[in-house]
């Protein structure tokens, strides 16, 4: 182990190594990274554990630098291990890079289905005795992490103390299609938010459009720049400064030299940094089976659904004066011919939108029985989680306090930091 110091905590980098398939735990390993935090002046304090489980699914557990956000409240009172899930970050990893070493697209789709929330749970509660000497944990999860914090209520509740979640209570019974179903009316409501702080961007992102749908673009990298890609910018709209950051780029997009008008290097460089998941492919190759439970097939749901709504049609759109809608967390089988960071992994992506053998993800019996202290944030129109989905979920379990807020978007426990997690605890423990 490696301990070094940043202002005002102990940092100590921690490996694990964990099966590949728990139910075959004398097969392959695989090795897990975990970031241990503490406060300097506690660092030799007996303390309880808080495990941060990171939204995606792909993405490794957030870098903080001292104590951002909300990891300056939970370091006062707890031992801190932000753990990057399995294939993400420094742990095993798993990408087009690595993938390919397992065989064809089948044999990467095997491997592939043991990287969900089961798995993530079952790694928890295997490196949770190394740690806790046995004692139970407390679990944050963000997004994601929240599905994961659910799955764990269900299966192995006795190996948690408390349990946070933020922006993330999937609906435990729901298939993808009613996901992106709900999805997409928010979207749209986003987006016309957006236009109604920012009315210059509806001609703006119009022409952005126009001028791709004419000329073909590819972005340093080898990214092509299609209609509907730009449209999947509107991802940036669910977090809490995402609308300015989204102006700011589009107004950045043009720049005029001899031969007319072209996207700005700036603007292409931006757009790809932000569309491109070279950094966490596992999100776009999993995202839907994130849902998957029982024999029923995702087959590309939110591609599917999205027929459903065809005021999303950029085609459609520039054959109008409809301004252009932009779409949000949707990963559609395209996403795989653009980034040259997914096209390696189509057909193994292909192969798990296809699987009929996924197991449950939730137990409604147990959670309706659950006895670990449970507090929520709820956000009130989040464009990446349902709101009513995550309210009925709520109901479900037994003793989970809500907290519902208009005040932050997705991203609220980064932005509001020690405020949206002091509540929790608060709500947590009965205090509140």
């Amino acid at each position: 182990m490696t301990s070094y110091r940043q202002p005002g905590i102990v940092l100590t980098d921690r490996r694990f190594t964990v099966p590949l398939d728990h139910a075959d735990p004398a097969g392959e390993q695989i090795e897990l990274y975990g970031r241990e935090i503490v406060a300097s002046e506690r660092a030799g304090a007996e303390l309880p554990w808080l495990v941060y489980l990171e939204g995606g699914p792909g993405f490794g557990a957030r870098r903080f630098h001292g104590k951002q956000a909300w990891l300056g409240r939970a370091v006062q009172e707890y031992r801190v291990l932000l753990l990057d899930q399995r294939g993400t970050g420094r742990s095993t990893p798993q990408n087009r890079q690595t993938l390919p070493q397992r065989g064809g697209p089948q044999a990467q789709s095997e491997h592939l289905a043991h990287f969900r929330a089961d798995s993530i749970v079952r790694d928890c509660e295997t490196i949770r005795p190394q740690l806790t000497g046995g004692a139970p944990w407390t679990v944050l999860g963000q997004s994601f992490g929240g599905f994961c914090a659910t799955h764990y209520l269900s299966t192995a509740p006795e190996g948690l103390r408390t349990v946070i979640i933020t922006g993330g209570l999937p609906a435990l019974d729901g298939h993808a299609d009613d996901v992106y179903r709900a999805a997409y009316p928010r979207m749209q409501r986003k987006v016309e938010a957006h236009y109604d702080r920012y009315p210059q961007d509806v001609r703006r992102a119009r022409r952005i459009a126009a001028h791709l749908a004419e000329h073909k673009t590819v972005l340093p990298g080898d990214y092509t720049l299609t209609p509907e890609a730009f449209q999947s910018l509107g991802i940036l709209l669910g977090g809490g400064d995402g609308s300015h950051q989204l102006h700011y780029l589009l107004e950045n997009a043009f720049v005029r030299t001899g031969g007319g008008h072209e996207l700005s290097d700036a603007f292409q460089e931006s757009v790809r940094a932000t569309l491109s998941y070279a950094a966490h492919p596992l999100y776009a190759v999993l995202h839907e089976a994130i849902y998957a439970q029982g024999a029923e097939p995702t087959a590309w749901a939110a591609e599917r659904v999205r027929a459903e709504f065809p005021q999303f049609d950029a085609a459609t759109t520039l054959n109008g004066a409809e301004p252009l809608l932009f779409t949000g967390e949707t990963v559609h089988p395209w996403h795989f011919d653009v980034d040259p960071a997914l096209r390696p992994l189509q057909e193994a992506a292909d192969i798990l939108a296809s699987r009929t053998d996924w197991t449950p993800l939730y137990d409604p019996a147990r959670l309706a029985a659950n006895g670990v202290p449970v507090a929520a944030a709820v956000y009130h129109d989040d464009m990446y989680v349902d709101t009513q989905h995550s309210l009925d979920t709520a109901r479900a379990i037994r003793g989970l306090r809500t907290w519902i807020t208009d005040e932050y978007e997705h991203d609220g426990v980064r932005t509001g930091g020690p405020r949206v997690l002091d509540r929790l605890f608060s709500l947590a423990r009965g205090e509140a």
